[in-house]
């Protein structure tokens, strides 16, 4: 069984591009971000519900899948602006083949330092429950796509420890926060791929969000563990190329050089196999020497708090610097 090549499309707009991915029949994602409405208020956009007129268009697609659209959320917006609510009525709007699950992406450029990637990974956990609970609402669950999240490679165990119950035979799990990562390294492609290998049933299937094209060689030695994987990086050429010669972006330009990626990614499938190696698992450090006690409440304070919000009990969007603190300040001073 070959990795499946996803293309990510920028929009559903009748023209050449969404005829080229029609006529070459193959499998499409789009951005719950393309398909936002948006109105001016007091100088700031404001996210005013979907357009969903252009799904129409998607008929005759070989597939359509459906990303929440988080890294691009958080990079314009600082925020998710639609709710699960809102998300999961628009998964429900068309018969996509998969709808992956709101998430918090964890890239570097969106958590800077270690605290927030763990408080990200938690509040991932809990929008996974809530879009599950809402697919089985909706009558949806069978298309539902997990998403797991991390920065290290044993990140995204943690989360899989907290959506453990939600997983079935035959589901597809998103591996987030994977576009801009390396191929190689402790934290690369290889290394994330290879833990997630090691720890999971037989039974679970990968999908990757915008992997590198020049990653395949090495990702098909994992044989049927990857199912897929999207990308929408022949956009990127297409404007450079525009850029270059001083003529529009057309949607033309683009089709053209979406060809060319899908033409480039299955000659890198049918390449000899990469051999991978099981070597990425993190060393086993030495203990702290004169740990702060209010450094240990804090950290403390943060797990708690994180479980907390993986079970339900407060809101993922509750974790503030002076919640932290207090918390901290009763757990230093009943261990004093």
């Amino acid at each position: 069984m070959s990795i499946e090549i996803i293309v990510g499309l920028p929009h559903l707009s009748e023209g050449p591009l969404l005829k080229r991915a029609r006529a070459m029949g193959v499998p499409v994602l789009i951005s719950a971000n393309s398909l936002s409405r948006w109105k001016p208020r007091d100088g700031w956009r404001e996210w005013a519900g979907w357009r969903l007129g252009t799904l129409a268009n998607a008929r005759g697609l070989r597939s359509l899948d459906l990303d929440s659209g988080g890294f691009s959320a958080m990079v314009r917006y600082n925020c998710i602006p639609w709710s699960v609510d809102d998300y999961m009525a628009l998964a429900a709007s068309f018969p996509f083949r998969r709808f992956a699950s709101l998430d918090y992406c964890t890239e570097a450029a969106i958590a800077a330092d270690r605290e927030e990637v763990l408080d990200r990974i938690a509040r991932t956990v809990r929008l996974n429950i809530e879009c599950h609970t809402r697919a089985v609402d909706h009558g949806i669950i069978s298309a539902f796509m997990p998403v797991i999240q991390g920065r290290l490679p044993e990140d995204y165990l943690r989360t899989l420890d907290g959506i453990a119950h939600l997983l079935r035979p035959g589901m597809v799990i998103g591996v987030g926060s994977t576009c801009r990562r390396p191929i190689h390294g402790r934290e690369g492609l290889i290394a994330v791929y290879d833990c997630l290998d090691r720890n999971l049933p037989s039974w679970v299937r990968l999908h990757g969000f915008g992997n590198k094209g020049r990653a395949l060689s090495y990702l098909a030695a994992f044989g049927d563990r990857i199912a897929s994987i999207d990308s929408s990086a022949y956009g990127v050429s297409a404007r450079q190329e525009a850029l270059h010669n001083g003529r529009p972006k057309t949607d033309l330009l683009v089709a053209d050089h979406m060809t060319r990626w899908i033409e480039r990614q299955s000659a890198r499938l049918s390449e000899a196999r990469r051999f991978v190696q099981s070597e990425f698992d993190l060393p086993n450090l030495p203990p702290r020497a004169n740990v702060d006690p209010w450094e240990v409440a804090i950290a403390t304070a943060r797990e708690e708090i994180r479980a907390l919000i993986g079970e339900g009990e407060i809101d993922h969007d509750a974790m503030t610097a002076g919640w932290i603190e207090q918390w901290a300040a009763d757990i230093y001073n009943s261990a004093g």
